[in-house]
Protein backbone atom coordinates (compact mmCIF):
# COMPACT_ATOMS: atom_id res chain seq x y z
CA UNK A 1 0.00 0.00 0.00
CA UNK A 2 2.74 2.36 0.89
CA UNK A 3 1.09 5.62 1.28
CA UNK A 4 1.24 8.09 3.93
CA UNK A 5 -2.06 8.38 6.06
CA UNK A 6 -3.40 11.97 5.24
CA UNK A 7 -2.84 14.50 9.07
CA UNK A 8 -6.59 14.16 10.50
CA UNK A 9 -8.15 17.02 12.40
CA UNK A 10 -8.93 16.76 15.71
CA UNK A 11 -12.94 17.37 16.18
CA UNK A 12 -14.01 15.22 19.36
CA UNK A 13 -17.78 13.93 19.28
CA UNK A 14 -19.68 13.47 22.48
CA UNK A 15 -21.10 10.08 21.36
CA UNK A 16 -18.82 7.23 22.11
CA UNK A 17 -18.50 4.54 24.67
CA UNK A 18 -16.17 1.67 25.24
CA UNK A 19 -15.92 -1.36 22.86
CA UNK A 20 -18.15 -4.40 24.12
CA UNK A 21 -16.39 -7.66 25.37
CA UNK A 22 -13.05 -6.58 24.82
CA UNK A 23 -13.55 -6.52 20.67
CA UNK A 24 -11.00 -4.78 18.60
CA UNK A 25 -11.61 -3.15 15.23
CA UNK A 26 -11.32 -6.00 12.62
CA UNK A 27 -13.17 -4.59 10.25
CA UNK A 28 -13.92 -0.97 8.04
CA UNK A 29 -17.72 0.46 7.75
CA UNK A 30 -18.06 3.11 4.60
CA UNK A 31 -21.22 5.62 4.93
CA UNK A 32 -21.88 8.42 2.86
CA UNK A 33 -23.09 11.31 4.87
CA UNK A 34 -26.58 12.27 2.42
CA UNK A 35 -26.15 15.79 3.79
CA UNK A 36 -25.83 19.33 2.25
CA UNK A 37 -21.95 19.74 3.18
CA UNK A 38 -19.42 17.96 5.41
CA UNK A 39 -19.29 20.89 8.04
CA UNK A 40 -22.91 20.34 8.26
CA UNK A 41 -22.24 16.32 8.85
CA UNK A 42 -19.39 16.90 10.96
CA UNK A 43 -21.87 18.99 13.56
CA UNK A 44 -24.55 15.90 13.27
CA UNK A 45 -21.95 13.55 14.13
CA UNK A 46 -20.90 15.62 16.91
CA UNK A 47 -24.45 16.62 18.72
CA UNK A 48 -25.39 15.03 21.48
CA UNK A 49 -28.96 14.64 20.55
CA UNK A 50 -28.49 12.62 17.82
CA UNK A 51 -26.52 9.96 19.32
CA UNK A 52 -24.65 9.07 16.30
CA UNK A 53 -20.81 9.27 15.18
CA UNK A 54 -18.24 7.96 13.17
CA UNK A 55 -14.17 7.95 13.77
CA UNK A 56 -13.32 9.78 10.21
CA UNK A 57 -15.04 12.02 8.19
CA UNK A 58 -13.85 12.84 5.25
CA UNK A 59 -14.54 16.16 3.35
CA UNK A 60 -15.16 16.12 -0.64
CA UNK A 61 -11.77 18.51 -0.88
CA UNK A 62 -9.54 15.76 1.14
CA UNK A 63 -9.73 17.04 4.66
CA UNK A 64 -9.77 13.78 7.10
CA UNK A 65 -11.46 14.63 10.45
CA UNK A 66 -11.08 12.44 13.43
CA UNK A 67 -14.31 12.50 16.05
CA UNK A 68 -13.55 9.45 17.57
CA UNK A 69 -10.26 7.84 18.98
CA UNK A 70 -10.25 4.39 17.70
CA UNK A 71 -10.36 2.49 20.63
CA UNK A 72 -13.57 3.39 21.36
CA UNK A 73 -16.56 2.53 19.83
CA UNK A 74 -18.22 4.61 16.89
CA UNK A 75 -22.24 5.19 16.72
CA UNK A 76 -22.34 4.25 13.11
CA UNK A 77 -23.33 1.08 12.35
CA UNK A 78 -26.34 0.42 14.20
CA UNK A 79 -29.25 -2.72 13.35
CA UNK A 80 -26.96 -5.10 10.98
CA UNK A 81 -24.74 -7.78 10.59
CA UNK A 82 -21.99 -9.13 9.17
CA UNK A 83 -21.04 -12.55 9.35
CA UNK A 84 -21.49 -13.66 12.71
CA UNK A 85 -20.53 -9.92 13.61
CA UNK A 86 -23.97 -8.55 15.23
CA UNK A 87 -22.19 -5.70 17.16
CA UNK A 88 -20.80 -4.18 13.95
CA UNK A 89 -20.01 -1.19 15.95
CA UNK A 90 -17.96 -2.52 19.15
CA UNK A 91 -15.66 -4.08 15.71
CA UNK A 92 -15.10 -1.69 13.41
CA UNK A 93 -13.98 1.68 12.62
CA UNK A 94 -16.79 3.93 10.84
CA UNK A 95 -15.73 6.26 7.83
CA UNK A 96 -18.00 8.73 6.58
CA UNK A 97 -17.66 10.18 3.17
CA UNK A 98 -18.97 13.43 2.41
CA UNK A 99 -21.06 12.85 -0.51
CA UNK A 100 -24.87 12.91 -1.19
CA UNK A 101 -25.27 9.51 -2.31
CA UNK A 102 -26.49 10.10 -5.96
CA UNK A 103 -23.27 11.63 -7.42
CA UNK A 104 -19.73 10.70 -7.91
CA UNK A 105 -17.64 10.62 -4.98
CA UNK A 106 -14.93 13.51 -5.49
CA UNK A 107 -11.37 12.51 -6.67
CA UNK A 108 -9.47 13.98 -3.73
CA UNK A 109 -11.79 12.39 -1.23
CA UNK A 110 -11.37 9.19 -2.91
CA UNK A 111 -7.33 10.07 -2.90
CA UNK A 112 -7.51 11.02 1.37
CA UNK A 113 -9.88 7.91 1.36
CA UNK A 114 -6.85 5.30 -0.01
CA UNK A 115 -4.75 6.89 2.28
CA UNK A 116 -6.62 6.87 4.82
CA UNK A 117 -7.38 3.00 4.50
CA UNK A 118 -4.11 1.52 3.84
CA UNK A 119 -3.11 2.86 7.18
CA UNK A 120 -5.78 1.61 9.52
CA UNK A 121 -5.54 -1.71 7.60
CA UNK A 122 -1.42 -2.13 7.82
CA UNK A 123 -1.64 -0.73 11.79
CA UNK A 124 -4.72 -2.90 12.62
CA UNK A 125 -3.73 -5.88 9.91
CA UNK A 126 -7.49 -5.62 8.85
CA UNK A 127 -7.57 -7.73 5.23
CA UNK A 128 -9.27 -6.07 2.40
CA UNK A 129 -12.25 -8.70 2.67
CA UNK A 130 -12.98 -6.28 5.83
CA UNK A 131 -14.09 -3.03 4.25
CA UNK A 132 -17.40 -2.84 3.58
CA UNK A 133 -20.50 -0.90 3.52
CA UNK A 134 -23.25 0.34 5.27
CA UNK A 135 -25.57 -1.42 3.13
CA UNK A 136 -23.25 -4.74 3.13
CA UNK A 137 -24.34 -5.19 7.32
CA UNK A 138 -27.34 -3.61 7.23
CA UNK A 139 -29.25 -4.90 3.83
CA UNK A 140 -32.50 -2.59 3.25
CA UNK A 141 -31.97 -0.68 5.89
CA UNK A 142 -28.85 1.56 4.42
CA UNK A 143 -28.10 2.08 1.04
CA UNK A 144 -24.65 3.70 1.35
CA UNK A 145 -21.97 4.26 0.10
CA UNK A 146 -24.22 3.84 -2.96
CA UNK A 147 -24.04 2.85 -6.57
CA UNK A 148 -21.33 5.51 -7.34
CA UNK A 149 -19.00 4.56 -4.82
CA UNK A 150 -15.51 3.22 -6.34
CA UNK A 151 -14.75 -0.19 -5.02
CA UNK A 152 -13.04 -1.78 -7.74
CA UNK A 153 -10.49 0.94 -7.44
CA UNK A 154 -10.75 0.43 -3.85
CA UNK A 155 -9.24 -3.26 -4.96
CA UNK A 156 -7.10 -2.44 -7.37
CA UNK A 157 -5.18 -0.87 -4.37
CA UNK A 158 -5.24 -3.73 -2.38
CA UNK A 159 -8.13 -2.03 0.25
CA UNK A 160 -11.12 -3.89 -0.40
CA UNK A 161 -12.29 -7.37 -2.69
CA UNK A 162 -13.13 -7.43 -6.58
CA UNK A 163 -14.79 -10.54 -8.54
CA UNK A 164 -12.26 -12.15 -10.78
CA UNK A 165 -15.55 -13.16 -13.00
CA UNK A 166 -16.84 -9.68 -14.37
CA UNK A 167 -18.61 -10.95 -17.72
CA UNK A 168 -20.73 -13.84 -17.85
CA UNK A 169 -19.79 -17.01 -19.27
CA UNK A 170 -19.97 -17.08 -23.67
CA UNK A 171 -22.12 -20.23 -23.15
CA UNK A 172 -24.46 -20.22 -22.51
CA UNK A 173 -25.88 -16.87 -23.54
CA UNK A 174 -26.84 -14.27 -20.46
CA UNK A 175 -30.81 -14.62 -22.31
CA UNK A 176 -30.82 -18.20 -21.63
CA UNK A 177 -30.29 -18.05 -18.10
CA UNK A 178 -33.40 -19.14 -16.33
CA UNK A 179 -33.53 -18.46 -12.74
CA UNK A 180 -34.63 -22.01 -11.20
CA UNK A 181 -34.84 -22.57 -7.24
CA UNK A 182 -31.18 -24.17 -7.64
CA UNK A 183 -29.48 -21.56 -8.76
CA UNK A 184 -31.01 -19.26 -6.39
CA UNK A 185 -30.25 -20.95 -3.75
CA UNK A 186 -26.78 -21.14 -4.95
CA UNK A 187 -26.74 -17.84 -4.94
CA UNK A 188 -28.07 -16.95 -1.34
CA UNK A 189 -25.47 -19.93 -0.01
CA UNK A 190 -22.72 -18.24 -1.72
CA UNK A 191 -23.79 -14.45 -0.35
CA UNK A 192 -24.07 -15.77 3.06
CA UNK A 193 -20.64 -17.48 2.94
CA UNK A 194 -19.14 -14.26 1.60
CA UNK A 195 -20.88 -12.18 4.62
CA UNK A 196 -24.44 -11.30 4.03
CA UNK A 197 -26.99 -12.01 6.47
CA UNK A 198 -30.39 -11.23 5.98
CA UNK A 199 -34.21 -13.03 5.59
CA UNK A 200 -35.40 -11.58 2.88
CA UNK A 201 -33.33 -13.12 -0.07
CA UNK A 202 -34.48 -9.80 -3.10
CA UNK A 203 -33.25 -7.67 -0.10
CA UNK A 204 -29.59 -9.67 0.57
CA UNK A 205 -29.46 -9.27 -3.66
CA UNK A 206 -30.39 -6.41 -3.59
CA UNK A 207 -27.32 -5.08 -1.49
CA UNK A 208 -24.82 -7.73 -3.27
CA UNK A 209 -25.90 -5.78 -7.15
CA UNK A 210 -25.94 -2.34 -5.60
CA UNK A 211 -21.78 -2.96 -4.57
CA UNK A 212 -20.75 -5.01 -7.43
CA UNK A 213 -23.23 -4.81 -10.09
CA UNK A 214 -25.50 -1.55 -10.49
CA UNK A 215 -27.64 -1.09 -12.59
CA UNK A 216 -27.83 -4.58 -13.96
CA UNK A 217 -31.24 -6.24 -14.70
CA UNK A 218 -32.84 -9.56 -13.73
CA UNK A 219 -30.60 -12.48 -11.37
CA UNK A 220 -28.37 -13.71 -14.55
CA UNK A 221 -25.33 -16.49 -14.80
CA UNK A 222 -23.30 -13.47 -13.78
CA UNK A 223 -24.42 -12.68 -10.62
CA UNK A 224 -24.05 -16.49 -9.66
CA UNK A 225 -20.10 -16.73 -10.49
CA UNK A 226 -19.59 -13.10 -8.70
CA UNK A 227 -20.82 -14.69 -6.15
CA UNK A 228 -18.97 -17.95 -6.21
CA UNK A 229 -16.30 -16.63 -6.83
CA UNK A 230 -16.25 -14.32 -3.89
CA UNK A 231 -17.63 -16.74 -1.40
CA UNK A 232 -15.03 -19.20 -2.86
CA UNK A 233 -12.26 -16.63 -1.78
CA UNK A 234 -13.78 -14.72 0.55
CA UNK A 235 -15.31 -16.89 3.01
CA UNK A 236 -16.34 -15.03 6.12
CA UNK A 237 -14.44 -16.28 9.18
CA UNK A 238 -16.86 -18.04 11.94
CA UNK A 239 -16.07 -15.87 14.60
Amino acid sequence: MGVSAPPALWHPSPNFGPRRDGAAPDMVVLHYTAMASCAAARDRLCAPEHAVSSHYLVDRDGTVIQLVDEAQRAWHAGAGAWGPVTDVNSRSIGIELDNSGDIPFAAPLIDALRALLADILARRGIPPERVIGHSDMAPGRKRDPGPHFPWQSLARAGLAVWPTTAEPDPAPPAAAFVATPERQARLMAALTTFGYRGSQAMVVFDAFRQRFRPGAGAFDATDLQVAEDLAARFPVKPS
